[in-house]
């Protein structure tokens, strides 16, 4: 989770897409035109994602700014570990 945080950042879309399940991931990721300041990020919820799950959940809260104005997306993701790799899944906005 924290690895995709940074990836958005960083506007990393190729990190976004390999960490992507191909079930669920988009053909692309477009370039944000939208100037985003990513603020932080905050984890409040970690459910299995260890070494032995295959599944895992991350509740968490990331902050930023568009046009000098605060936003933050909570939200709830699922990762699925295939061949010793954990993949995003997919999400439930929160907020």
């Amino acid at each position: 989770m924290r690895s995709r945080y940074v990836a958005y950042t960083l506007s990393r879309n190729d990190y976004l897409l390999a960490t992507w399940h191909p079930r669920t991931r988009p053909p692309r990721i477009d370039p944000d035109r939208t100037p985003v300041r990513w603020l932080g990020l905050k984890i409040r919820r970690v459910e299995a994602g260890t070494p032995q799950d295959h599944e895992g959940i991350v509740e968490f809260v990331a902050r930023y700014k568009i046009g000098g104005r605060a936003h933050r997306l909570h939200e709830t993701s699922r990762f699925v570990k295939e061949d010793g790799r954990w993949f995003y899944l997919d999400a439930v906005t929160l907020d």
